[in-house]
């Protein structure tokens, strides 16, 4: 047995200098740190967010809304710094107490509500629209259980591989191998699925295949944790990579990915903000790649 094993004590207590690059705004309780109002743009939704996995899904679905016609859907979105701690602000906590992006209020009705958690979020915008969410079973509850299985397992690779293998001050053999054996067996649970179907829940693209697209096709690209794509070998699952392709290809996709991210818009109030984008960004948008 290793010298430097953990033997934890009879009762827990925080130590704020052991959270590695998160160790500024991590705490074991919730609630708001300051009073921080929220800004408001003119459209039915806002949006507060950050270009991470789950908030790209959000930002992918809007664009994929707009895409397809509805003009409702326009949005604002407006970027959370975490590293500043912008969760923290009481605005920000009164949409979602759990102080995690994204977080939406839909004023596109005579009284303003929130909906908070990335899953939600895209159920709802789904269900308002009634696009990318099959009205029927099977199907419907095909996409809801792959949408609820990509909830399920991010943990897993983002808190799990992502921190141990990437983002802890110190690596450890064990939480590694676990977490990796559980990130390969979730990409060869997708794998598996799209050797059977074009989509994680059938022929037809849904919000199931946003969820897991902004985690998966992260990691599989090389653009996740360092050199997780070749540690993990990725590029054994060829099903995922065709599908993470084809959905690249997308311009509603392109451009949601660029939503509040410093390599694109900090923040997006109409489809005219890509235009002041750098060109080969436009030029990856229009061309789909």
């Amino acid at each position: 047995m290793a010298d430097d094993t953990y033997t934890p004590p009879a009762v827990w207590t925080f130590d704020p200098e052991n959270g590695g690059q998160f160790a500024g705004i991590n705490r074991p309780t919730a609630g708001a740190r300051e009073e921080k109002a929220l800004p408001v743009g003119e459209h039915p939704f806002q949006l507060y967010s950050l270009g991470t996995p789950n908030g790209v899904k959000v930002t992918i679905m809007f664009e994929e809304l707009l895409e397809a016609g509805f003009s409702d859907a326009e949005y604002d979105a407006w970027m959370i710094k975490i590293f500043n701690g912008d969760q923290f602000g009481s605005g920000f906590v009164e949409l979602n107490p759990n102080s995690k992006i994204p977080a939406l209020e839909d004023r596109s009705g005579p009284t303003p509500f929130r909906v908070f958690e990335s899953g939600a979020i895209l159920m709802h915008l789904a269900e308002k629209f009634d696009h990318l969410l099959p009205k029927e079973n099977p199907a419907r509850a095909e996409c809801l259980s792959w949408l609820m299985w990509q909830m399920g397992s991010a943990p897993s690779i983002g808190g799990g591989f992502g921190h141990f293998y990437n983002y802890a001050p110190v690596h450890y053999k064990y939480p590694i191998d676990r977490y990796s054996m559980e990130t390969k067996r979730l990409f060869d649970v997708a794998d598996q699925q799209l050797a059977k179907t074009r989509f994680l829940a059938g022929e037809d693209y849904t919000i199931a295949d946003i969820a897991a697209y902004t985690w998966l096709g992260n990691l599989y690209r090389g653009e996740a944790y360092g050199e997780a794509a070749k540690f993990l070998s990725l590029q054994e699952y060829e099903n995922v990579g065709r599908w993470v392709g084809e959905i690249d290809s997308r311009p509603a996709a392109r451009r949601g990915k660029l939503v509040n991210s410093q390599k694109g818009l900090e923040e997006r109030h109409s489809a005219a903000d890509f235009d002041t984008l750098p060109k080969e960004l436009l030029e990856g948008i229009s061309k789909g790649f």
